[in-house]
């Protein structure tokens, strides 16, 4: 029974920490379009730098939800929250839970903006090795936005980062990661927010 409460902690830890990063590429797909951040560009090897999926404005709104979901979970723990008596973290570098302050801005800041900085980063590697947009490219479809969310986070907010997300949380976040992302784009799919299901 101990053990299975200690799961349900790292899951319920490591998912409400990185909400601010799972959900920018979502908003971004959603309601992203317009002009492409590569401007159609290609390099030499003629194929585009990031591809017309990668959009000025997918990146601002997935970057600005991002943050006011990282917002509206402090808001949330200054009015009591927890998940079935399961005490969340917030994001703050003062170690106060519903602390709004600029360590806790610049951390959800760099989970959402790392999330879509990881994101394009391995569209990028993908272009160069001749993958095509929404081609599969196993654990890399489903790590690169957290590896960029990781990242920069880690260089912005490396106190807060490793003293909120402990050993239990990180290994729980690095298994269910691929399948919320799975799950994510199939409903994605369906709903013809995605061309593909992976």
């Amino acid at each position: 029974m101990i053990m299975l409460l200690e799961i349900v902690t790292a899951v319920a830890v490591g998912v409400w920490i990185m909400l601010p990063a799972y959900l920018p590429n979502s908003f971004a797909a959603l309601l992203g379009g317009g002009r492409p951040i590569d401007g159609g560009k290609t390099l030499k090897d003629g194929r585009r730098i990031l591809g017309d999926g990668k959009t000025w404005r997918g990146f601002f709104a997935g970057t600005l939800l991002g943050f006011l979901v990282g917002i509206i979970e402090i808001f949330l723990l200054k009015m009591g929250f927890n998940f079935f008596g399961i005490a969340l973290p917030g994001f703050s570098a003062t170690g106060i839970p519903d602390a709004l302050d600029l360590s806790a801005c610049l951390a959800i800041l760099s989970l959402a903006v790392g999330a879509l900085l990881g994101d394009m980063t391995f569209s990028f590697i993908k272009r160069r090795i001749g993958l095509k947009r929404g081609a599969p490219f196993p654990l890399v479809d489903q790590y690169d936005f957290l590896i960029g969310a990781f990242l920069l986070t880690m260089l912005t907010s490396w106190t807060w980062f490793f003293q909120t997300l402990a050993f239990w949380p990180l290994i729980a976040v690095i298994i269910i990661t691929p399948l919320l992302h799975v799950g994510t784009n199939i409903v994605g799919y369906k709903l013809g927010i995605k061309n593909e299901p992976w």
